[in-house]
């Protein structure tokens, strides 16, 4: 399928590894300039550098979207190498201990709305009104099935993820009629390198043992369990945000569209 995206630029935030790489470099194979993001230098020119072997184009913005300045510097980076931006994806993010509700200090709090949600809202405010002064563009949020279905433990982490599905649709609002959509994918258990080192650890802990399809198992079986019986893989959550960048995506607006195997019923 033709996804029409040829032509376009997008920059993915957080996409030096894990969800935001698989992002970018499916972007890159229809056709996509793509500014690759992150905060290490190294790691985000190895994307480029990957990409650019396939044929595709693309650059690098670094900085810290925790902070006013270094977000403008990176919009400003991205455009600069582009022209312009048509399409924001907002997947880099942090976790953090998953504490229990009381035992979780506000400063906490703080920082995870801050890199998680505010992050988002810089780059917004940044690039979103190019966009609808062209007349077109997209916006996807990255967030987490723990947006509607909380964690007992780790509170701030499923509060910032419940604000950005709000805050997509309070923008899918406030762009009606501009040719700018904003949405919301959220990923489930998806394997990711950095997802398998921390289960690793986690399951040589539980006596687990150490063969991978075993741990994916006992994963699915007792932590995070869903119909489809396994986890996702990256590339799954890269196929729907390209549909939804795309301009065959255009009456999808508002949305909060899982990638979760069904791991969150009826909502």
């Amino acid at each position: 399928m033709d996804l029409q995206l040829r032509g376009k630029r997008a920059l993915v935030t957080g996409s030096s590894s894990g969800i935001g790489e698989a992002v970018a470099k499916t972007f890159a194979r229809e056709g996509v300039s793509v500014v690759v993001h992150g905060r290490n230098e190294r790691r985000a020119m190895r994307v480029a550098a990957e990409i650019e072997a396939e044929g595709g184009t693309a650059c690098v913005a670094l900085g810290d979207l925790s902070l006013d300045e270094s977000a403008r510097s990176v919009a400003e980076t991205a455009c600069s190498a582009l022209g312009g931006i048509d399409i924001l994806v907002n997947n880099a993010g942090v976790g953090g201990p998953q504490r229990s509700w009381f035992g979780t200090p506000t400063v906490q709090w703080a920082h995870l709305v801050n890199n998680d949600v505010l992050s988002m809202v810089r780059l917004v405010h940044s690039l979103v009104p190019q966009m609808r002064q062209r007349g077109w563009g997209r916006v996807i949020q990255i967030a987490s099935p723990a947006a509607v279905q909380p964690l007992g433990e780790g509170p701030d982490y499923s509060a910032a993820k419940a604000a950005t599905v709000n805050l997509t649709v309070s923008l899918s609002k406030a762009l009606a009629n501009s040719g700018v959509t904003a949405n919301t994918i959220s990923p489930g258990g998806i394997l990711t390198a950095g997802f398998e080192r921390v289960w690793r650890e986690i399951a040589a802990q539980r006596g687990w043992g150490g063969a991978w399809p075993e741990i994916e198992r006992r994963i699915v079986s007792e932590v995070l369990p869903n119909p489809t019986n396994r986890l996702g893989r990256v590339e799954e959550v890269a196929s729907l945000v390209a549909f939804v960048a795309s301009p065959l995506g255009g009456y999808i607006n508002g949305a909060n569209l899982r990638v979760d195997g069904g791991y969150v019923v009826g909502t």
